[in-house]
């Protein structure tokens, strides 16, 4: 009896690039500055470079970095409610 394969394929989703207008309409309002030493830091996904005049991050990457941000709300105050 011949065997069949059972794993499923998966496809990955196709790269999406942001650009940094893309960003400031999620909301992601840092100077280049700021950016920069985040990403450095691994606090924020690095940058792509298409070309050597344009700048642009992986929209999956940015994504995951929103949502471990959501996250740490649960756990993060501004002050203790007393």
């Amino acid at each position: 009896m011949a065997e069949h394969n059972t794993t499923v394929e998966t496809h990955p989703q196709p790269l999406v690039l942001l650009s940094r207008s893309d960003l400031k309409n999620l909301g992601i309002t840092l100077s280049n500055s700021s950016l920069l030493r985040a990403e450095a830091r691994g606090a924020f996904p690095r940058r792509l470079r298409p070309s050597p005049a344009t700048v642009c991050w992986d929209r999956a990457e940015v994504a995951e970095w929103l949502e471990r941000r959501k996250a740490e709300r649960a756990d993060w105050h501004y002050a203790d409610a007393r």
